[in-house]
């Protein structure tokens, strides 16, 4: 495990107007609602994502945001809710209003170069607000763009794409097949390969709610405060860390023989066990584990190729922190398993059920920690004629959520970046926590 340093690159990006991208042919102009799943509480917030692009000298002379720009106005012909506004109906119901005003646009330039970030690109970035602007009155849910975008060219060739996406809109494998689709136009393409789907219907909730399973991912508590410890948001520390294979494997040695476990399983148990164990909170507490999972092929039959909707279960380990903390990693880890199978056809339908009869209820904040892996997800294979990304992830980190970025070493090893968001003394115990557990392996870390 490295504990990657902290950054401190400053400059400052000179951007142009923004602009308003329509779709470069007539769409309809209709009222599209989402799905239950879509305009959950815990949907409903904006999520910031940068892609890092190198230079190539087969594109030497073309301008990025030019060419992304235009195969953008050309891809949403195919994606036109994007260009719409959210509304919300009766029942804090959100419907796409359709209406071609368009994607938000920025293009911008700055005097640094892709090497100036370090050997290393990770969250949290420097100076993201340059990188992405919050253009005034643009980052509402609702009557705003749906997905601002800024293009900041580098004077290496290179250059960083970045977007505010509205959660209510897409997951990450819907967010990440669109901007797939703006690729291929952008490469040639005269329709993207994968078909959009909008059929948010086939994630509505039934005509008889009916609640068949237990749901601890969400708070059943409406009246007042949940029960549980929320970490306390004063003097957080927001760090990345690396895990390669050799980490993966060495985490392994805690596993018997007989018990098959996925990366996601040993790592999300892992950073489960070690965050609890830094925040010293009470043993006789419980805490969560929320996985974000997607479940496009858990329905019956499966969700069709290209629904871009949110298709994301919740499912939830439980424990007390005693129990957590004192039992070996393998505690942890048979409960992570145990949580993935509950999603199926008939929990996603409860869910919605759920949602629906609950006043789209929120997920369970106190005593949660949740973790999203992108490794799956294919925003590496965006490429708007450049190749693909040096790295994909989101701008920085949060207290009570770690996303699993892919990346790449120079030898073309996977590894995988862990943003982690803790107090500075938990971090301190954190650290320490991995190190112990990984104490076979040679580790590297900076002064936090």
């Amino acid at each position: 495990m490295a504990l990657l340093p902290t950054k401190s690159l400053v400059f400052i990006a000179r951007r142009q107007e923004a602009e308003l991208v329509v779709p470069c042919e007539p769409t309809p102009h209709e009222c599209k609602p989402l799905s239950d799943i879509d305009d959950q509480e815990g949907h409903r917030f904006h999520v910031r994502g940068f892609h890092f692009h190198q230079s190539n000298l087969s594109m030497k002379g073309k301008d990025p945001a030019k060419v992304i720009k235009e195969a953008l106005a050309k891809a949403l012909v195919f994606y036109y809710p994007f260009a719409g506004r959210l509304r919300e109906g009766p029942n804090r119901k959100l419907i796409v209003d359709c209406t071609g005003e368009g994607v938000l646009f920025i293009e911008a330039d700055a005097d640094i170069s892709l090497v100036d970030f370090g050997d290393e690109l990770y969250p949290p970035f420097p100076c993201a607000e340059e990188l992405l602007y919050d253009v005034p009155g643009s980052n509402g849910l609702l009557n705003s763009p749906l997905l601002p975008i800024q293009v900041t060219r580098l004077k290496c060739g290179g250059f960083i794409f970045a977007h505010r996406f509205n959660h209510t809109m897409a997951d990450g494998t819907g967010l990440s097949q669109f901007m797939i689709a703006v690729g291929e136009i952008a490469l040639g393409a005269l329709v993207p390969s994968t078909p959009p789907v909008w059929e948010r219907h086939l994630l509505s909730a039934r005509d008889s709610p009916l609640i068949t399973y237990q749901h601890e991912e969400y708070s059943h508590n409406t009246s007042g405060p949940e029960n549980g410890t929320i970490i306390s948001t004063d003097n957080l520390v927001c760090r990345s860390f690396l895990f390669r294979q050799s980490h993966i494997s060495s985490l392994r040695r805690f596993v018997p023989h007989n018990l098959r476990c996925s990366t996601f399983d040993i790592l999300s148990a892992c950073l489960w066990h070690c965050r609890t164990k830094a925040l010293e909170l009470d043993p006789n507490e419980d805490v969560h584990l929320i996985c974000i999972v997607n479940a496009r092929f858990k329905f019956n039959p499966p969700l069709p190729l290209g629904y871009y909707g949110n298709a994301l279960g919740f499912p939830t380990a439980s424990s007390s922190i005693g129990k957590l903390t004192q039992n070996p990693l393998e505690y942890a880890l048979k409960l992570v398993k145990q949580a993935k199978t509950k999603v199926t056809d008939e929990y996603m339908k409860s869910t919605m059920d759920l949602l629906v009869t609950r006043g789209r209820a929120n997920v369970k904040l106190a005593g949660s920690y949740i973790v999203s892996d992108l490794t799956r997800a294919k925003f590496k294979k965006i490429d708007f004629g450049w190749g693909e990304a040096v790295l994909v992830g989101p701008e920085t980190c949060w207290e009570l959520i770690s996303f699993y970025i892919p990346s790449k070493n120079k030898k073309g090893e996977d590894e995988i970046i862990v943003p982690i968001c803790l107090p500075a003394s938990a971090m301190k115990n954190f650290v320490k926590e991995l190190e112990d557990m990984l104490k076979d392996e040679q580790t590297a870390h900076a002064d936090i």
